[in-house]
């Protein structure tokens, strides 16, 4: 039992190496059977990183106004993960911007330096993350905890469930990702569904939420996602007949827009 403990934990610190920059203890071994069971605990990942954005949020906004706090506390996810999910959205918006077959797609993809396209897509995708969380400034704690929780968590559920949706696009050996998705089980995508979505069940034991608008914050969003997913996968599977560790990091980072968006909507429907 203890070592089944040991190993899980390992793979769970693996999954928070991979995904962040936070530095896990020289213990944990690397190896390409905990690097590709580590994806099972990517959404729990997303937990830690909602967490320490959603602490720097709070702190801040007890001496500042909400939207120095907002910038802030994005600015705290973007250093935790590294810019990780944001990077792989400028790449594709590059890509795909730029780009007119696959080859060439995937040749842009994988340099280095940003271009227009990119750069506007990164700036829309901050923009649009900044005016949500201002709208939700009036939120209970209680409820921007679970926003928050609920987004980053979800989000890295999409993009791992992508994994599964499509096959890698790429040939060569070059891309990180590869080693984790090529063996890629259901059972880690199950699992990651755990972790994803359980925050969304914190709704439910909010008793100043009317039962008909935790619904609303419920289904609006999963809608939003699912189809932001589908899309993105028939677009994925049109240009490229695959998926690239960037186009993961761009289905992490438009379906977590898209659950804030569907919180928002929910709020002023509901």
């Amino acid at each position: 039992m203890l070592g089944f403990i040991r190993k899980e934990l390992i793979i769970f610190l693996t999954s928070v190496r991979y995904n962040t920059r936070i530095i896990v203890p020289a213990w944990v071994e690397h190896s390409e059977e905990y690097l590709s069971s580590s994806s099972r605990y990517f959404p729990l990942v997303g937990w830690i990183v909602a967490f320490l954005s959603g602490l720097v949020l709070w702190i801040a906004n007890l001496s500042l106004p909400w939207d120095v706090s907002v910038v802030l506390s994005m600015a705290a996810s973007v250093l935790i993960t590294g810019a990780f999910h944001e990077d792989g959205f400028t790449d594709v918006c590059d890509g795909f911007g730029g780009g007119w077959t696959k080859l060439k797609i995937l040749d842009i993809m994988k340099d280095s330096r940003i271009g227009a396209f990119g750069t506007i897509g990164i700036i829309l995708v901050l923009l649009l993350k900044f005016t949500c969380y201002r709208s939700m400034s009036d939120f209970s704690i209680e409820i921007l905890f679970i926003v928050i929780l609920a987004s980053h968590s979800s989000s890295r559920f999409w993009a791992l469930l992508m994994t599964k949706a499509l096959p890698y696009a790429r040939e060569d050996e070059l891309s990180k990702a590869k080693p984790i998705v090529k063996q890629m089980r259901t059972s880690n995508v199950i699992i990651g569904s755990i972790w994803g979505f359980l925050p969304w069940l914190g709704f439910l034991y909010i008793p100043s939420i009317p039962s008909k608008l935790a619904l609303g914050f419920t289904i609006l969003p999963f809608l939003l996602q699912a189809f932001g997913f589908l899309y993105l996968r028939n677009f994925y599977k049109r240009w490229l007949e695959g998926y690239t560790g960037d186009c993961l990091g761009a289905v992490q980072q438009v379906t977590e827009i898209l659950y804030l968006i569907g919180i928002l909507s929910a709020w002023k429907s509901f």
